[in-house]
């Protein structure tokens, strides 16, 4: 009998502690994440819609812009899934290598930026817990984050866009 017991306890525990973890979510992470896309979405309405969508397309001309600052805006401005919709500036070759670029930058941004993509708080809040119990700042590691992130994004964009290349060629042969 008392094994049945000491069972049901720890079933309801792990739902009390999904509770209080959710808890810290509705008190913290949530009303930060909705700040922070208001403020991105102000900022848009302030400089204007159309300007950023001219800008956008200026810069895809540029293969280090294509894959580095339109990724890094389009997450940041539009987060995740709407991000990809930045693709219409880029022509039709550069599609695949501008959406891995994306793609790959969702995690990085988190640090800084978690209304960029909330999902992937989980695994951020794991690894930032850590940090915090050993008594590091997750300030830094937020950072290193975001600018390793960037560099990942431009190889991994510049390699798609080489293997789609050579992958259309072969197709058109």
């Amino acid at each position: 009998m008392e094994l049945i017991s000491n069972a049901a306890n720890g079933f309801m525990k792990l739902f009390q502690a999904g509770g209080n973890t959710f808890m810290g979510w509705v008190t913290g992470i949530i009303p930060m994440v909705i700040c922070l896309m208001t403020a991105v979405n102000s900022v848009i309405k302030i400089v204007g819609e159309e300007r950023v969508e001219n800008f956008a397309k200026k810069i895809t001309r540029f293969t280090i812009l294509r894959y580095t600052l339109l990724p890094v805006m389009a997450v940041l401005f539009l987060g995740n899934p709407m991000c990809y919709s930045f693709g219409r500036f880029v022509d039709e070759k550069y599609k695949p290598a501008y959406y891995d670029s994306c793609v790959s930058f969702l995690h990085p941004v988190t640090g800084l930026f978690p209304h960029a993509n909330p999902a992937e708080l989980f695994v951020y809040t794991g690894i930032s817990a850590g940090l915090i119990k050993a008594g590091y700042s997750v300030g830094g590691l937020a950072v290193r984050y975001f600018v390793v992130g960037i560099i990942v994004i431009l190889i991994r964009g510049i390699v798609t866009e080489r293997i789609y290349s050579a992958m259309c060629g072969k197709a058109e042969n």
